[in-house]
């Protein structure tokens, strides 16, 4: 006998009123999981993920159904809203994005994204920002970037960041100096490029926030934090607008080859601070 499952709690968010209402609308049309998917162009398990708020139904998807039920532009509107809104469970949601990735480009600005932290450097941004259980949290995002890092099939992971970013300490010096150890050594990966963003390019695109674009099978998404309100991002529309201000904001990084050279002199910089030795004169 097949388990029925409580519809989603409008009350939460749009998101789980648009999964609520597109349950109660086929129902009231006298319609099963497999006649919707047909009509989406789906299939049956992917309406019912829908439905379960587990899946995203698109814009063609939402207005075959608007008209399949009558419902005017209803359906459309409240994704639209939702897509627009800050969704409260859409961290849960970015997480299942990035384990299925096959690319995920990050503009990181004046820190050391995950998944390219060292375990110390995590412990000290946790230390520092987090008031909850701090050993959960810490867990958490490592096994976060080992998802990311060191699954079967790793996605191409490109990273921006600001010059700034490797000068930042975070931990201490001792900290920083494993950190950039630890971006060279990544760099000697297929799947991952650094590039730098130099203090010499002077102001960009991206100093308005961080931001993300993750791609999977078939669809980008992306994730803004002060920039572009602190959201989600699914429209494709949008998702192609933060795409491009990715690929401007690279038009300003140096090469692989001089971002590695760059945190070479940064390495030498800082272990002489720390041995007490002789500190060289800084040229970058």
């Amino acid at each position: 006998m097949p388990v029925v499952r409580a519809p989603l709690d409008p009350e939460n968010s749009l998101w789980s009123w648009l999964a609520y209402e597109l349950r109660a609308q086929r129902e009231r049309h006298g319609l099963s999981l497999t006649q919707v998917g047909r009509l989406i162009h789906a299939a049956r398990s992917t309406v019912c993920n829908i439905e379960a708020g587990r899946a995203r139904i698109n814009e063609d998807q939402v207005k075959i159904l608007d008209a399949r039920y009558g419902t005017g532009r209803t359906l459309e509107l409240v994704l639209y809203f939702a897509r627009l809104g800050h969704d409260p469970d859409w961290f849960r949601q970015y997480t299942q994005y990035e384990a299925t990735s096959s690319i995920i480009r990050v503009y990181a600005g004046q820190g050391i994204p995950m998944p390219l932290q060292t375990d110390l450097y995590t412990r000290s941004l946790v230390s520092e920002h987090s008031l909850g259980d701090r050993e959960t949290e810490l867990k958490s995002r490592i096994l976060r970037r080992d998802l990311i890092l060191e699954r079967a099939d790793p996605p191409y992971v490109w990273a921006l960041l600001d010059e700034a970013a490797l000068e930042l300490e975070v931990g201490g010096v001792s900290t920083l100096i494993t950190q950039l150890e630890y971006l060279l050594c990544l760099a000697e990966r297929a799947n991952v490029c650094t590039r730098v963003i130099p203090k010499s390019a002077g102001a960009h695109l991206g100093t308005d926030g961080a931001f993300r674009v993750i791609s999977m099978k078939g669809r980008d998404i992306a994730y803004a934090g002060a920039y572009r309100g602190g959201r989600l991002i699914e429209s494709p529309a949008e998702v192609r607008e933060v795409v491009i201000d990715y690929e401007r904001i690279s038009q300003k990084a140096l090469s692989e080859r001089d971002t590695c050279a760059l945190i070479e002199r940064k390495l030498e910089w800082y272990r002489c601070v720390q041995s007490g030795g002789r500190v060289p004169t800084a040229e970058w």
